[in-house]
This record gives C-alpha cells, structure tokens and sequence, in this order.
C-alpha cells in the first residue's frame, strides 16, 4: 500500500472516529443553519475551515510553529460553543452583520483551531518526509467530512420534515430554526462541559 494512501486512511478514519467528536460535532454545528437549497453558502463556509486547518496542520507537523496541546484541546470545545451561541443568537441572516457573509471567516479562523489539534495527532506518526504523509492525511480528513456532512444533511432532512409534520409546534417558529435551536443547544451543553474539563489552569 503507498504511503499516501495509507495516510489518506488515518485521516479519513481519525474524523469519523468516536475519538473525533469534538471535530464532528463542530461540522455539526457550522452546517446547522444550511438546507439543501443553501449548498452554495455552506460549500464557501467548510473551504474556509478547510484552509483554516490545513494551514495550521502544515505549519505543525512541519516544526515551523508549535502550539501547546492543553491549550489546543481547551480551546476546540470554546470554538463549537461559539458556533452554538452564534447559531442561537442570529435568527434572522439578512439582517445579520454583512448579511451573514462572516461566516465562511468565522469558521476559518477556528479552522486554524482544529488543525492544530490534528497536527498533535499526526506528528507522532512522521518519521523522515513529510510532504506525502501530509497530502495523504489532510485529503482524508477532507473525505471524513465530506462523509459526516452528507450524513448531517441527510439527518437534518429527516428532523425538518418531523418538525413539519408534528401535529402540535410553535407556529411562530419555523421547522429550520427550530432544528438550529434543538442541535445547537445540545451540543453547546457537551461542548461546555468539555471546555471545563479541559480547561489549563
């Protein structure tokens, strides 16, 4: 097996992985506000997160900057409550703050983030070159989220039309934001207690 396809497979199974989570549920969060109909908006929001991670994964394995993994791990579950409290507060996107259009920015600086605690994960397993291992690795990560997306998607689906079929619902409320609402807060909760787990100090 080459070794960028054995590093595309660590990647791949590192994002899907139970031992991902917090990285699963970060998409989660940054896809909740998206319908189908919104690919558009969404795509520009999760290439900015790509960037934003596979920058600070280069800059990381590579020696170039070295970012301490306690303050790495405490600050992945401050980034998904920020998403969370985002989502919670901005009900209505076109009134939001240039129309919403800071997203894809939002979600790259936390990108940078989340690469960094890849990174923790993939430099234990370099030994000499790092160009392939790198290559192979973040196109799977890109894959992994690729797959949970489609998955979120698909499940979002699913919750918005229960939501319109449920007999009794607040009118005033429509199915989206109410899914926004009911994953948000959620995962704002686990992501909470995981900041306080990890917390440095």
């Amino acid at each position: 097996m080459s070794e960028l396809l054995t590093f595309f497979q660590v990647g791949f199974r590192h994002i899907v992985s139970p031992d991902a989570l917090d990285h699963i549920l970060f998409l989660l969060v940054l896809a909740a506000i998206y319908r189908f109909r919104d690919w558009r908006d969404a795509l520009w929001v999760v290439s900015a997160f790509t960037i934003g991670h596979s920058i600070t994964l280069a800059l990381a394995v590579t020696g170039v900057v070295r970012l301490p993994t306690a303050l790495i791990e405490f600050l992945i579950p401050l980034t998904i409550v920020a998403t969370c409290v985002e989502n919670l507060v901005v009900t209505d996107r076109t009134r939001a703050p240039w129309g919403g259009r800071y997203r894809p920015l939002f979600a790259g600086v936390f990108g940078l983030v989340h690469g960094a605690g890849f990174a923790n994960y993939l430099r234990d397993l370099f030994v000499d070159r790092v160009a392939v291992p790198l290559l192979g690795f973040n196109v799977g990560i890109e894959a992994g989220q690729i797959v949970v997306l489609v998955c979120a998607a698909a499940a979002f689906a699913l919750v918005d039309a229960a939501l319109r079929a449920a007999p009794v619902r607040q009118v005033s409320r429509a199915p989206l934001r109410s899914r926004v609402v009911m994953v948000s807060s959620c995962v704002a909760v686990v992501a909470t207690v995981w900041a306080a787990q990890r917390a440095p100090w």
